[in-house]
């Protein structure tokens, strides 16, 4: 029997399915499903116009045009002008929501370097899913972002940086790396539902009470 309330966090490469693969497994369990929802939190809790949140969105702060390449994890950082502030205050309210969300209801949480920010909460399984390049280029083709394979793969390519100077800026861990989560999955191997069904034994398995 699961707890009362848990998490699966799901960490992404881009064109992975690993969003879709998380909204498959809120639905088989009945719990709740975060992604772009922590955004309109977010919005509400720091005052911040939604549409520049959502430009804004898993993006590391950047100084003088760059992204800071290099890991530092989360404090308040005064140091990083206008810009820097108004992604602490951005990276804050998204906390503040993640934490309370895992105090409330079970649910699935995808991206926002969720697994990190509940490091010491309970009944939480993080998850990273990936697959290889030319599974991800056809996947993205599918969903309509890029016309051609070598437009996906390169749209894959700086979105997984963009990701990764995020994750990797306001952790002390490194995305995509196997020791940074609990399961990684190649959802190249298997059927998205079948993923999902493979995610949920091991999250009972885990949490089984």
């Amino acid at each position: 029997m699961l707890p009362e309330n848990y998490v699966i966090t799901i960490g992404r490469s881009f064109g992975s399915g690993g969003r879709a693969l998380g909204k498959l497994i809120a639905d088989k369990l009945g719990i709740g499903f975060y992604d772009k929802k922590l955004l309109v939190k977010a919005a509400e809790k720091a005052g911040y116009n939604l549409e520049y949140l959502e430009k804004n969105d898993e993006r590391a702060p950047q100084i003088m045009g760059g992204v800071i390449p290099f890991s530092m994890g989360f404090y308040p950082m005064s140091w990083l002008g206008d810009n820097g502030c108004a992604s602490d205050g951005i990276y804050k309210a998204q906390c503040d929501f993640i934490h309370e969300l895992a105090g409330t209801e079970p649910c699935v949480i995808v991206g926002r370097s969720a697994d990190y920010i509940l490091r010491d909460v309970p009944n939480v399984v993080n998850i990273f899913v990936h697959a290889p390049k030319a599974d991800c280029a056809r996947r993205i083709v599918e969903r309509m972002e890029s016309t051609t394979e070598a437009q996906a793969m390169a749209l894959a390519e700086r979105t997984n940086k963009l990701r990764a100077n995020f994750y990797n800026f306001y952790t002390d861990k490194r995305w995509g790396r196997a020791d940074s989560y609990d399961l990684c999955l190649d959802s190249s191997l298997l059927p998205l539902d079948e993923l999902a069904d493979f995610v949920i034994d091991y999250v009972r398995r885990r949490l089984d009470k």
